[in-house]
């Protein structure tokens, strides 16, 4: 069974930064992409940020220029670099990833979030 597992959130003010990590863990072969999703209360899911195997990029014009995504794969590790910070950026934010497991087997698998709160 695989599992993502966010960390690295939490309160900041406008203007700051914030890291954010997402661990998979499981019976991984290859993480085919990686993203991060975010929800603000009352509104819709947004993908901000996506990593493809081949290290292809995909940011949303929200916060291109101001957030950066990347990943280890040697940790199976993703982040989540948020700089600049603003209060619009207030959410909860998760991670996804589509993986192959060890038994040939692909799912997409998401985090159980983790609060981003930015004050201003």
């Amino acid at each position: 069974q695989v599992q993502l597992v966010e960390s690295g959130g939490g309160l900041v003010q406008a203007g700051g930064s914030l890291r954010l990590s997402c661990i998979a863990s499981g019976s991984i072969s290859t993480i085919h992409s990686l993203g991060w999703t975010r929800q603000a209360p009352g509104e819709q899911r947004e993908l901000v940020a996506r990593i493809s195997l081949d290290g292809t990029l995909h940011y949303s014009d929200s916060v291109r220029g101001r957030f950066t995504i990347s990943r280890d794969d040697a940790k199976n590790t993703g982040y989540l670099q948020m700089n600049s910070l603003e209060p619009n950026d207030t959410a909860v934010y998760y991670c996804n990833a589509f993986i192959g497991d060890n038994y040939g087997r692909s799912g997409s698998y998401w985090g159980q979030g983790i609060q981003v709160t930015v004050s201003s």
